[in-house]
Formats: structure tokens, C-alpha cells, sequence
């Protein structure tokens, strides 16, 4: 077995059986945490400037990774036309930067303010350092291999299809760039980091809140006692 065949036809179901079968043991067993551990209450200045561009820079550019997945033809025929492959291309660079930006700033805070790094485990330098080598061979790829959108449409998403149907076609990727092997491996790498870290707090999501009938906040303090607190007041 080569090592291509070894990290793009193995190594992505070792990692997705460890984050299906870890993941449910874990919120059966430590329901409670199912969190992101939020340190917001040690230190607030520089976690906002670090999560708010991490998480709309990811979750948008998750969301490109998705339509691509889903629609790659759709993607392949937008990029037909130069002017609309420029403007997705910049889109996607920029909001790269902006997540790069966002990771780094809470790389920063967790290492340069005592509060926090006394709550920091090893899992969490773990997790920040794959999602920077992530997010760094993006932005590589991006940059010095151009028109990212088109090869994963053409050549990315095929393999992952391909791996969802337990026929992985590694000629897909082996050729690619080293940059872009370590970009995909280092995908599958997080997925099995997600049971073990705090990434997982987002399959808590409170979706239910869309759907569920609005709650009543009923006041028991009685008129009288409001009354006399104002006066006292």
C-alpha cells in the first residue's frame, strides 16, 4: 500500500468511524459538554475580534465547500464566464484572510493572557493548530495554484463522492499539489478531533428554538414588594 493510498482511501474512514462511534458516546456520557467552553467571562476584547471574523469568515466559506460538493457542475458552469470566476475567487480569498485573521487573534489571546491560558488544554492547541495549517494551505492553494473553485468542483468533490460511496478514486487527488494533499488530509484530521474537542459544540446548535411555541416569563414578585423597593430606591 502507498502512502496515497493509504491517507486518501484509508485514513478518511478511520476518521469518520472514529467521529461517528466517539462522537454519540460522548453526549451520552458528558451531555454537558457539548459546549464551546466559552472563556468570554475571563477576557472579552480581544475573543470578539478574534471569533466574530473566525466564525462568519468559516461558516461562509464551509457554506462554498458545500455548494461546490452539492452542485459542482452548477460551480464549473459559473466559472465558464471569467469575470464571475474572478469575483468567486476573490470572495473566497478574502474571506479566507478574514478567517486566518480571526484564528490567529485567538491564537494570540490564548497565549498572551494568563486567565486564559491556564484554562487551555493540549486538545485546544491541537485544534487551533490544524484549523491554522487548514486555513493556511487554503489560502496557499488559493493564491499560487489559482482557480480553487474550479479543481475542487473538477476533482475534489468527485473524490468525496467517491469516498461517501465506498469507492474512493484516489487518481482523483494524487497528483495534485502538496499543498492541497495536506489541505484534504488535514479536513479528515479535524473530523477526528471533533468528539475529543470543543469543535463539537456546534452539533448543539438550539434549532429547536425556530420551531418551538414562544415561552411565558411570569413575574412573582408581588406589587407590594416592587413598590417598597422603589421607595426604599
Amino acid at each position: 500500500m502507498t502512502s496515497n493510498e493509504f491517507m486518501f482511501s484509508v485514513f478518511p474512514y478511520v476518521t469518520i468511524i472514529i467521529a461517528l462511534v466517539v462522537t454519540p458516546i460522548r453526549y451520552f456520557v458528558k451531555r454537558f459538554s457539548y459546549s464551546s467552553l466559552s472563556s468570554q467571562f475571563l477576557e472579552n476584547k480581544q475573543l470578539f475580534w478574534g471569533s466574530v471574523p473566525w466564525h462568519y469568515g468559516i461558516i461562509l466559506i464551509l457554506g462554498g465547500h458545500l455548494l461546490g460538493l452539492i452542485i459542482p457542475q452548477s460551480v464549473l458552469a459559473w466559472n465558464g464566464v471569467p469575470w464571475r470566476l474572478y469575483v468567486l475567487e476573490g470572495t473566497g480569498l478574502s474571506l479566507a484572510f478574514l478567517t486566518i485573521f480571526g484564528l490567529i487573534m485567538l491564537m494570540v489571546r490564548r497565549a498572551v493572557q494568563p486567565r486564559i491560558r491556564a484554562v487551555t488544554s493540549v486538545m485546544d492547541v491541537v485544534i487551533l493548530l490544524a484549523l491554522f495549517v487548514q486555513v493556511f494551505a487554503g489560502i496557499w492553494t488559493a493564491i499560487f495554484y489559482r482557480w480553487g473553485s474550479s479543481w475542487y468542483a473538477a476533482a475534489a468533490a468527485p473524490y468525496l463522492w467517491s469516498i461517501f460511496s465506498f469507492n474512493p478514486n484516489i487518481s482523483l487527488v494524487e497528483n495534485l499539489p502538496l499543498m492541497v494533499k495536506i489541505h484534504i488530509i488535514d479536513a479528515f484530521f479535524l473530523v477526528s478531533l471533533l468528539p475529543f474537542s470543543r469543535l463539537v459544540h456546534f452539533l448543539s446548535l438550539p434549532l429547536q428554538y425556530i420551531w418551538r411555541s414562544p415561552q411565558v416569563v411570569v413575574w412573582n414578585q408581588s406589587v407590594g414588594a416592587v413598590t417598597n423597593s422603589q421607595i426604599k430606591g
